[in-house]
């Protein structure tokens, strides 16, 4: 499916190198396995990595203030609150990427891209629930925020949209951040990823009451020449 399609709900619908990397965590040796034998599975051709319907959106705030974490839903937000942070890493993996711009859009707690404005296009599509941040020099990055609930037609598992921009290249997306174990993230789905920015399939935990989702994102070699 190309997350870039639109379909006219009340709002827009969009959709998405494994790598085992914990960065500051500690992965079990069989998790390690796991990744690498999925970093293995023969991967599907890709597009033009710049073909990138709503990745002008990541231009709308000025790069230069942008915060490394930032809150996306409020707290008069209906929903769980979830935190989503991880560290971006260089396309190498061998290191954190620093002053890479990330722009999160996600539904409510309805499944709708809801409450947009008429600020821009993409502030309408994307609705309310959107926002940006920048990585400092150890390549973290976090958004607190509200869990998003599947689309109303149940074609899609619930899901965060993430858009990346590096220094000197034009934006770019990765794997939607799926939530393991729920709803549609089948092994199906799981197959036909195609691990842009890594693996997108999290698995949530709890911390202080809040569900976190850890996404750790690896940059993707690419081509500017297109």
């Amino acid at each position: 499916m190309n997350r870039r399609l639109l379909r006219p709900l009340p709002g827009s619908l969009l959709t998405r190198r494994a790598v085992c990397v914990a960065a500051g965590a500690v992965l079990v040796a069989p998790a390690c396995r796991s990744r690498e034998a999925e970093a293995r599975r023969p991967r599907p051709p890709r597009a033009n990595l710049y073909a990138c319907e709503g990745c002008e959106a990541i231009f709308e705030r000025r790069h230069e203030d942008l915060p490394q974490e930032t809150s996306i839903a409020d707290g008069a937000e209906r929903g769980e609150r979830l935190r989503l942070e991880g560290v971006v890493l260089a396309a190498d993996g061998k290191g954190p990427a620093a002053n890479v711009v990330i722009y999160a859009h996600h539904t409510d707690a309805n499944g709708l891209y809801s409450r947009g404005t008429p600020e821009t296009e993409w502030s309408r599509r994307h609705g309310k629930l959107r926002a940006w941040v920048k990585t400092g020099r150890d390549g973290r990055y976090a958004f607190d925020t509200i869990k998003p609930a599947p689309y109303p037609d149940r074609t899609m598992p619930a899901h965060i949209h993430l858009t990346v921009l590096e220094a000197g290249r034009r934006p770019y997306w990765i794997d939607d951040v799926v939530f393991d174990g729920e709803f549609a993230v089948t092994p199906d789905y799981r197959q036909k990823q195609e691990l842009r920015g890594g693996d997108g399939i999290v698995r949530l935990t709890r911390r202080d009451g809040i569900l976190i989702a850890r996404r750790d994102i690896v940059l993707e070699p690419h081509d500017d020449r297109h």
